[in-house]
């Protein structure tokens, strides 16, 4: 017979049968941790509970004593094991809580002294890295206005800070942003370049919000400390590859999930030397370049380069860097409508080629053929 304490009471066999009744209807630890002892038989461990995040939008039943935990959910029918879950079911890329972050420091965005100074300084190397492989797809360059003629969409755009140095190398770039604050001071600043008045247009908007009215619509995707942001970095993507042309182009530019960007680019630039507000990034959302990779490649990306980049604290500037331990910048490009021609037909292409290349491979072959 189970024997159970409550507050150093004995329970009657009523109590008993209840917890037992609670034990059958409970399902098991699905992960334990060190201190955590699963149902043994018929007897209870002494700490049985359930992390509180498995159970964050169920109701749960606890019974808590000085030697043991029950803990029961209310509502079993949804109730998923922790590795059955799903990637993401949200409808959205954009996290909530980085809107109300990057809210806050809408109108500091042109302050090249303040929070946003590293990415002032960023402009160096991304926006040579954006402009030298776009130019390798295009046959004819426009002296002055090198990326003349192509559209270029710059994803989660803050306050243009890179959609304005391309919209002067000649693109015609759209701008979009979740944070309709960051969009405001976005236009106002371009409002006082005629120039760039006509070649920019900003929405407040998430990429998957103009999917439908852009699909194929664009040279090139930029996403610039963007991932690290987005709450569905697989739908993302598959949004980036939909707005593309094909050949078309996605830059981005990220932070690697190293231990060592967790102590610099956190610890250090966050909560020591104030570089970054405290907040801006949430490290288990960084991404690492195979990571990165390992989602491009399914969704139609080919990744081209993959290039490190460091930021020196105390000079303020970026340089190139072999490793990518810190942050990175990538270059993918979207297959052509020739990579995605029908499987039944490359065969047939290949099985009529073949012998033509080999019979015409060299004159000695030819005659060998004729005897």
């Amino acid at each position: 017979m189970l024997v159970a304490m409550w507050n150093g009471r004995r329970l009657s066999s009523r109590g008993v049968r209840f917890l037992e009744t609670l034990r059958l209807g409970c399902p098991r630890a699905v992960a334990e941790p060190p201190g955590v002892a699963s149902w043994s038989g018929n007897q209870p461990s002494k700490n049985l509970q359930i992390k509180p995040w498995e159970l964050c939008e169920h109701r749960t039943i606890q019974f808590r004593s000085s030697s043991m935990t029950f803990s029961c959910l209310t509502r079993m029918k949804t109730y998923r094991p922790p590795w059955k879950r799903l990637y993401s079911t949200s409808q959205t890329t954009v996290d909530s809580k980085e809107v109300k972050t990057f809210l806050a420091l809408a109108h500091k965005w042109w302050d090249e002294q303040g929070p946003f100074a590293p990415l002032h300084s960023m402009n160096d190397l991304r926006v040579p890295f954006i402009r030298d492989n776009l130019l390798k797809t295009s046959a004819s360059h426009h002296p002055g206005r090198p990326l003349c003629g192509m559209k270029i969409i710059d994803v989660g755009c803050g306050g243009g800070l890179l959609t304005e140095p391309l919209g002067r190398l000649g693109a015609s770039v759209i701008g979009i942003d979740p944070v309709a604050e960051n969009i405001k001071i976005a236009q106002h600043h371009k409002s006082f370049d005629p120039v760039l008045d006509k070649r920019i247009e900003y929405k407040a908007c998430a990429l998957e919000e103009i999917v439908n009215e852009t699909a194929q619509g664009f040279d090139a995707v930029v996403a610039s400390e963007v991932v690290e942001h987005v709450i569905d970095l697989e739908m993302f993507i598959q949004c980036c590859y939909q707005v593309l042309k094909p050949g078309g182009s996605l830059f981005i530019t990220t932070v690697n999930k190293t231990q060592l960007s967790y102590a610099l680019g956190i610890v250090f630039s966050e909560q020591i030397a104030g570089i970054v507000p405290k907040g801006t990034h949430t490290w288990e959302k960084f991404v690492s370049p195979e990571k990165l990779e390992s989602i491009l490649e399914p969704n139609g990306l080919s990744v081209q380069t993959v290039a490190g980049m460091f930021y020196n604290p105390f000079s303020g500037y970026w340089h190139w860097s072999k490793s990518t331990s810190l942050n990175y910048a990538a270059h993918a490009v979207k297959s052509s409508v020739q990579e995605h021609s029908d499987p039944a037909e490359s065969a047939l292409k290949g099985d009529t080629e073949v012998p033509q290349a080999d019979t015409s491979s060299s004159p000695r072959v030819q005659e060998e053929l004729k005897k």
